[in-house]
């Protein structure tokens, strides 16, 4: 197996291509702490390894975050390790009825005509963008003008975030949807 890696915006996140399938169409899975990774046999080998602060499972690719404590030197050989480890032992990435997967923010019965545009911009527009730094923005509300996006993996902690927010997908909504006024970020849970 041949596992590549790419760096992300975050210096704190790498992206790691293991050249397979990770979470195909199931969506997303993002993990932020350990005990988080109980649904996830995958996260919770990654885990294991000492510095690691988050594991995003995306469609085919795997971003981790380390905390300060530990430099991509020495995590990197154990990270390409367990994942190596992991898809030789024949496991799942996710537990069966996991309810991990976080799907696309696709337009869901009961919402609004402007709540079902803003999704559909943010699926086309948005996520297969950020997918490529290692990341994920997930759609939570909209509110009083105000889009609230969850962001996740590369994204989270990301020291340019704020900018592809602000600039980026808050600039492309309001000219695609005049009623949204800011593009705001909310903390996974």
């Amino acid at each position: 197996m041949f596992i590549q890696t790419e760096p992300t915006p975050n210096p704190a996140t790498l992206k790691f291509l293991p050249g397979e399938e990770v979470m195909g169409r199931l969506g997303t899975a993002n993990f932020v702490k350990s005990d988080e990774a109980v649904k996830s046999p995958l996260a919770r080998k990654l885990f294991e390894v000492d510095g690691i602060a988050g594991v995003f499972l995306g469609g085919d690719f795997i971003t981790i975050t380390k905390d300060d404590s530990k430099d991509w030197q020495t995590l990197k050989p154990q990270i390409l390790g367990g994942i190596m480890e992991h898809y030789t032992s024949g496991q799942p990435v996710l537990d069966q009825n996991s309810d991990a997967a976080t799907g696309a923010s696709t337009a869901a019965e009961g919402d609004n005509e402007l709540v079902s545009q803003i999704k559909e911009l943010l699926d086309t527009r948005v996520r297969p963008a950020v997918a490529q730094d290692g990341g994920d923005i997930v759609f939570h509300k909209f509110e009083d003008g105000v889009v609230y996006l969850e962001m996740h993996g590369a994204c989270s902690g990301c020291p340019s975030s704020t900018a592809t927010l602000k600039m980026g997908i808050e600039n492309m909504l309001r000219y695609y949807v005049p009623e949204v006024q800011a593009v705001e970020p909310v903390m996974a849970d």
